[in-house]
């Protein structure tokens, strides 16, 4: 590993930027969509494979990972990389998020939270120290603060209640985190969609110092409109030098907005989740597999798409697979799915580098808006 953890602007448009995220693992070209690998693996997808799709770095996760098979054993067997395969740079999200969704009996205090296991139902602590600790055992090239994740709706008075937790939390995983060449840790703002929060809580983030900072506690059912609002309120309050990181977001328009906003860098189950369930997104649109009006269309499912879905296969036998319940549509249509999303962060890149990222995401639009374009001879 080599010893640099840097952030370098290459080029900006508007609020857009273009750069490079230098970590000991290798270099992250942003605007950034990190693949999710929770439970130390991308669903359906061999770790090569997501290396072709043009991903640099993955997203695994300290609650489930602590959970199964355990922070300690995965360290014992050479750490989270090697356990997996992958040799590039990984994130690792805190638990923060998966605590308030997934636990049950969950008990928040100054001091950390205390759950029951929705495997099993055992009972865990997880407290400032022991996420960051969790994340260096397992080798974690980008580490996450623990923040409690602001649940939606929320009042102002609570917004800023659970928002001035996290940030008391932030200040004990920095003190935690141990300093190595090459590695890094991220602050996450949080405020609910209260601007006057969310700024109050990144100058408080920036006060602490971090190598990134994340936007976390959005994508939770506020809808796309507030969601890029509160970015307008928070992006502008971010460290300029600094990787920004929106949380858990999105769909492509998402995408496509942040990065117009500022945001560097990205996550979200969406594109795996959905190749999983037949759902395919395109240039024009998303696509359900399962429909009957795919069963004879021989075109591909995009035509400019280099994936094996698209250059091998028809939209009739990924509907014949689909509809079968086959494991292979579900691994097509997740590389399908990952190769667009990091072709659409690779084509942002060179509009932002190019100066025409205001006519690609218009084009972009357009496209999404007009929709597939069925065959002549579809019936359906």
């Amino acid at each position: 590993m080599s010893g640099e953890f840097a952030f370098h602007l290459d080029a900006r448009d508007g609020a857009a930027r273009s750069g490079r995220l230098v970590t000991g693992r290798g270099v992250i070209r942003t605007p950034a969509f990190m693949p999710v690998g929770t439970a130390a693996t991308v669903k359906a997808m061999m770790p090569e494979d997501v290396a072709m799709t043009g991903a640099d770095i993955l997203l695994g996760n300290t609650y489930h990972l602590m959970l199964r098979p355990g922070a300690e054993r995965i360290d014992r067997l050479g750490g989270l990389h090697r356990f997996m395969d992958w040799s590039g740079p990984i994130l690792t999200d805190s638990g923060g998020f998966q605590v308030m969704s997934l636990s049950e009996l969950r008990k928040m205090t100054e001091e950390g939270v205390t759950f029951q296991s929705h495997i099993d139902g055992s009972r865990h602590r997880l407290t400032p120290e022991r996420s960051v600790e969790i994340q260096h055992l397992l080798g974690s090239d980008i580490t996450m603060v623990l923040d409690e994740c602001t649940r939606w709706p929320a009042s102002a008075a609570e917004a800023r209640t659970s928002m001035e937790l996290s940030m008391r939390w932030a200040a004990r995983c920095r003190t935690a985190f141990v300093a190595r060449p090459g590695y890094g840790l991220f602050g996450i703002v949080q405020g609910s969609v209260y601007g006057e929060l969310r700024r109050e809580s990144a100058a408080r983030l920036a006060d602490i110092g971090f190598d990134g900072y994340a936007v976390g506690g959005l994508a939770v059912g506020e809808g796309q409109e507030m969601m890029l609002a509160t970015l307008d309120e928070t992006v502008p309050a971010l460290p300029e030098g600094r990787p920004r990181y929106l949380m858990g977001v999105g769909k492509p328009s998402d995408l496509v907005e942040a990065v117009r906003r500022g945001i560097d860098m990205f996550d979200c189950v969406l594109p795996t989740r959905s190749g999983r369930t037949g759902q395919a997104f395109t240039r024009r649109g998303a696509l359900n597999l399962k429909n009957a009006r795919h069963a004879d269309d021989p075109r591909p499912l995009d035509e400019v798409c280099a994936c094996p879905a698209c250059t091998r296969f028809s939209r009739a036998y990924l509907h014949h697979l689909i509809r079968g319940g086959e494991i292979l549509g579900a691994m097509l249509l997740t590389r399908h799915n990952l190769t667009y999303y990091q072709d659409l962060m690779a084509g942002l890149r060179n509009a932002i580098a190019s100066g025409t990222l205001d006519a690609v995401a218009a084009d972009f639009a357009s496209a999404q808006a007009e929709g597939d374009i069925p065959r002549l001879d579809a019936t359906s």
